[in-house]
């Protein structure tokens, strides 16, 4: 008898610094590596190659605490007509408005939702669980923050668990230490994440071809929804495509 897998979402990453997008090596601001001076057209270039949804990270906005690539991120919803979410330095109500007011379908947070979570069943009500979105950055299980630069003793799996208490629709797990290294997807750090809770999550860091999408859809989790990719696509070592088919 075979086994009906989740279908999983793959999501083109596109990380902007300096109005450019590029790729960091473990979340080094110091190990960058530029591949375009044109976030729109390489969002362009991502639906183009098949991409239904993108990932932005603003690294410059999440190194200094508040979003700086706002007017790039609106050029790119309106360049595009799939699904946009963005993550970098959200650390206030003010910031979500205006991001949202770019055409963004939700926003990611990271340190805010870490070192406020009673916060979360607030801006839940007030903006709606789909439109928020946490991201825990992890390396070893410990959550890390401000752009991965600290390192807390909170567990993620316990993190995880308070978001999703609050209503927050969606959780992105990255493990840290795989983030830009090619190195394969943490399934089992994964799996742990989809077993605690009851909210989609979305798989980040070290995918590195279809053996880490057909590794995440073998966990058979069913609200394990999506998985984003970055330097596999952009170093070329795989398409969204052939990665599309190995989650189907």
């Amino acid at each position: 008898m075979s086994i009906l897998l989740p279908m999983i979402t793959i999501i083109p990453a596109i990380d902007l610094k300096g109005g450019k997008c590029v790729r960091l090596r473990q979340g080094l601001a110091n190990e960058e590596t530029v591949y375009s001076d044109s976030p729109v057209e390489m969002a362009r270039h991502w639906v183009r190659a098949g991409g239904e949804f993108l990932h932005v990270v603003d690294l410059d906005g999440a190194f200094a605490g508040h979003p700086v690539h706002t007017e790039v991120l609106r050029e790119i919803c309106s360049a595009i007509k799939v699904p946009v979410e963005i993550g970098g330095g959200i650390r206030t109500d003010d910031n979500i408005e205006k991001l949202l007011a770019t055409g963004v379908t939700r926003v990611i947070l990271g340190t805010r939702a870490c070192e406020h979570p009673e916060e979360l069943a607030r801006l839940v009500q007030k903006f709606g669980g789909q439109r928020i979105a946490v991201g825990i950055d992890a390396r070893a299980g410990k959550v890390q923050t401000k752009g991965w630069v600290e390192t807390t003793d909170i567990e993620a799996v316990d993190l995880a668990k308070k978001v999703d208490d609050a209503g927050v629709g969606t959780i992105i797990y990255t493990d840290t230490a795989r983030d830009g290294m090619l190195d394969g997807v943490n399934a089992f750090e994964m799996g742990k994440i989809c077993s605690a809770v009851s909210c989609n999550v979305v798989a980040s860091g070290g995918i590195s071809g279809i053996e880490d999408i057909q590794r995440l859809a073998a966990l058979n989790c069913d609200n394990l929804t999506g998985a984003i990719v970055g330097k596999a696509l952009y170093e070329k070592t795989v398409t969204v495509r052939r990665l599309k088919k190995a989650g189907q």
